[in-house]
């Protein structure tokens, strides 16, 4: 194997198949990415049985052939090569990497042991790329950490005629976006369990492309998806188990809520939230024209702060983690945030909030994207 290529190609093909590499895995040759060369093309790519990351670009290839060498150290290398066109040549068990004045022997792990790449089929839909980028990065946030629980770990997908619904809880809020989806086979409904921490890289990687192609595949024992924008495509398993119902934990409308210009309520959290302690939530007294934030912290410390909002119904007063509130405000994208208030059958104690985008203080909510967050009382 011998080949030249572009430097910054290189590094950023390189470094897209080893974003995905497991970080503890179970056989030493699921740590390598695999580089294949032939008619002008190489390929690299990485799977580890359940994800795998595999790109093309273009190539001066004039001895074809394949290698696997290790994904994180190969990585960290092209990074941080010179800015000089790169070979590569597979020298016996060794592979050489010249750039410039630098060279590099790596090397070469048993390619022959390693697992075939899965192969994507038919494509179940497409969706804008950065309409696609943005709703991962509104809804990630909000898939647990906890792997106790796998399924409420992972992006529940849910395709209904010509929109895509993605949706994430940590059991604390659910965050939840809608958006266009162009149907290309006739699978008619569908729904795919998608580990969070694939969907988050997949949101990056594919931000920049015109266009994302989603493969759903459910044949027997495979259950596995496929994105595909430009010369990249991720693939990954599917998580196993019924997603909890999530939906029907929004309202069907909220007659009761703000609405403020979000820069300024998470200028005023961050501030205010200065004297809490970790688990601590802040008090929120909304009456009409203003919003009265309050902390008290360890040591007698406490902290207030007013910011103006408009108000539709009834005086509230919520006790929310400015944690899960500022992640809600932000991600709705927009100058302003209406925060509508729900209620429980007790009528002291405050239901769940929902957060959704707006454009003017005037306008009607927009529902594409909507965030529900349980107040702290609701969290004991």
């Amino acid at each position: 194997m011998r080949f030249t290529v572009n430097r910054d190609v290189f590094s950023e093909a390189v470094s897209f198949a080893a974003k995905l590499l497991p970080q503890r895995p179970t056989q030493p040759l699921l740590s390598g990415v695999l580089i294949e060369s032939e008619a002008g093309e190489l390929t690299v790519s990485s799977f580890d049985y359940e994800t795998s990351a595999r790109t093309t670009v273009t190539a001066d290839v004039s001895d074809p052939g394949r290698a696997l060498v290790s994904g994180r150290l190969l990585g960290e290398i092209a990074q941080r090569l010179p800015h000089s066109d790169v070979e590569v040549t597979l020298d016996g068990s060794r592979v050489q990497l010249r750039c410039g004045s630098a060279s590099f022997s790596l090397p070469a792990m048993p390619v022959d042991e390693y697992p075939q790449v899965p192969s994507v089929g038919s494509v179940s839909g497409v969706v804008p790329g950065e309409a696609f980028a943005e709703a991962v990065a509104q809804v990630s946030l909000a898939a647990s950490k906890d792997d106790v629980t796998p399924v409420i770990t992972g992006v529940q997908f849910e395709i209904v005629e010509n929109a895509l619904t993605l949706t994430a809880t940590d059991r604390f809020r659910v965050a939840t976006r809608r958006l266009d989806w162009e149907q290309r086979d006739a699978a008619g409904e569908l729904t795919a369990l998608v580990p969070a921490k694939v969907v988050v890289e997949v949101g990056k990687s594919f931000a920049a492309s015109t266009t994302v192609e989603v493969s759903i595949i459910k044949d027997g024992e495979r259950e596995l998806i496929a994105f595909t924008g430009g010369n990249k495509t991720v693939t990954s398993l599917l998580i196993k188990g019924n997603y909890p119902p999530v939906g029907r934990l929004f309202p069907e409308s909220v007659e009761n809520y703000a609405v403020v210009n979000t820069a300024d309520l998470v200028e005023a959290v961050g501030r205010v939230g200065l004297v809490l302690e970790r688990e601590a939530a802040l008090r929120f007294s909304f009456v009409e024209g203003q919003v009265t934030l309050e902390a008290a912290g360890t040591e007698s410390a406490q902290a207030a702060e007013t910011v103006d909002v408009h108000l539709v119904g009834d005086d509230m007063v919520v006790s929310l983690k400015p944690q899960f509130l500022l992640d809600g405000l932000r991600s709705t994208h927009a100058e302003f945030a209406r925060i509508g208030f729900t209620r429980t059958e007790n009528p002291s104690k405050a239901g769940p909030v929902l957060i959704t985008s707006q454009r003017s203080r005037d306008d009607a909510g927009e529902e594409s994207f909507r965030y529900l967050l349980q107040p702290n009382l609701l969290l004991r």
